[in-house]
């Protein structure tokens, strides 16, 4: 629900013009008090397509050293998007852990669909956007009116797979915190834990 001044900003009108449209009974609202509150339904009516083509695609890596796979990652989704004729509004990309929810990357985009910017997000796998919580972010998301897609639905990791994997992303993460994302100390806890679990 929005207040008028906030809805007139994100339809690019004047407030007065908002609240010509509530009286005409153009867009619905709701009177709390002396205010109206405009729905979100009616945001994307303005905008028109009811938001289906204001899409947003967001990729991740861990760190530096997978700048080329993110790149990969990038162009892999644009030309999904191309496939299913979307139009790209924002190409939002992170370096960081997928526990680290104060990415940059990430923060933009909470704010795009908070301001009701875009209508669906386009990730490859459901840990490039977070590595745990994902359900919840999807609720948050879809409450907002937005959706995430995404591409990679089949998880073809065993269980074990997938277990270890959070394992090391967990150590990898507090290891960073200890010692530094770039000390010596962490990459060899990194590297004993793989080792570990791969025998």
């Amino acid at each position: 629900m929005y207040r008028v001044g906030k809805f007139a900003k994100l339809v690019g009108v004047h407030p007065q013009t908002v609240k010509r449209w509530i009286y005409s009974k153009k867009i619905n609202a709701i009177k709390i008090g002396k205010e109206y509150r405009i729905p979100h339904s009616e945001l994307q009516k303005i905008l028109g397509d009811g938001g289906g083509n204001r899409i947003a695609i967001y990729a991740r890596v861990s760190s530096n050293i997978q700048k080329n796979d993110l790149e990969r990652q990038v162009e892999y989704l644009k030309n999904y998007c191309k496939e299913k004729n979307y139009a790209i509004e924002e190409i939002i990309t992170d370096i960081g852990s997928g526990l680290n929810e104060n990415r940059r990357g990430l923060k933009k985009l909470f704010k795009l669909v908070k301001e009701g910017k875009i209508s669906k997000v386009i990730i490859a796998t459901e840990d490039r956007l977070t590595r745990f919580g994902f359900k919840y972010l999807k609720e948050f998301f879809n409450h907002c009116g937005v959706e995430i897609e995404v591409v990679d639905k089949k998880n073809f990791k065993t269980p074990h797979e997938e277990l270890v994997d959070d394992l090391i992303t967990i150590i990898s993460h507090f290891a960073g915190k200890l010692y530094g994302f770039r000390s010596y100390k962490r990459k060899k806890i990194i590297k004993q834990t793989k080792k570990l679990f791969s025998e």
